[in-house]
């Protein structure tokens, strides 16, 4: 799967490239291409795109964790904020829609502060077949920190995607001071290299 959306993603970026002379990619998808030799024998430079600019054009919408009221949609400015707003606003959850998750096989991402447990929670759809149940398991246990049992993971029949969630700190990279889009990009990179581990281990 991540190869295919790889593949679609690098054929776009070479037709971009024959108007701007350059192959434009984010670190990820740039050592992916690199690993799988995707980018042999491209006629254009490739050029790294700051990372803080993936999340620049997303959907993002504030809401009520208990009622799922709507409080508001949300430029990128939102995303420079320390995560610890969450910590402020425990009553909130933030949803993010973005063309990136498209690659990782995710619908989209939410993420709040715990009540009880203080940490920052990551809550996705995984569209992934249900074969891959131990793919999925297997990657979390070796690369959430801690007790190795920091997730919850459920198959829905009826959707025919995995209900995710985890708690951010156990991600490598995390740190308490993060940003909002720090913390976004910890989310998108685990995800991309979830995404690779079932590939290659199915």
């Amino acid at each position: 799967m991540l190869k295919k959306q790889m593949e679609l993603y690098l054929a776009r970026k070479i037709n971009e490239a024959s108007s701007k002379g350059v192959i434009e990619l984010h670190s990820e998808e740039k050592e992916f291409a690199d690993r799988k030799g995707l980018l042999e024998g491209a006629e254009d430079p490739i050029t790294e795109l700051p990372q803080e600019e993936r999340f620049k054009g997303a959907y993002i919408e504030r809401g009520n964790k208990e009622t799922e009221e709507f409080l508001g949609k949300e430029s990128a400015d939102f995303l420079m904020q320390p995560i610890s707003y969450f910590q402020k606003h425990k009553n909130e959850f933030m949803y993010v829609e973005s063309e990136w998750w498209e690659i990782v096989g995710v619908d989209a991402v939410s993420f709040e502060a715990d009540d009880v447990f203080g940490t920052y929670d990551v809550m996705l759809g995984l569209k992934l077949q249900k074969k891959y149940d131990s793919g999925i398991k297997s990657y979390l246990k070796e690369n959430l920190l801690g007790d190795g049992e920091g997730f919850d993971l459920m198959f829905d029949s009826n959707e025919g995607i995995w209900s995710l969630n985890f708690a951010l700190n156990g991600v490598k990279g995390y740190a308490e001071d993060l940003t909002i889009s720090e913390a976004y990009l910890l989310i998108y990179g685990f995800l991309f290299r979830l995404a690779e581990w079932v590939e290659g281990n199915k």
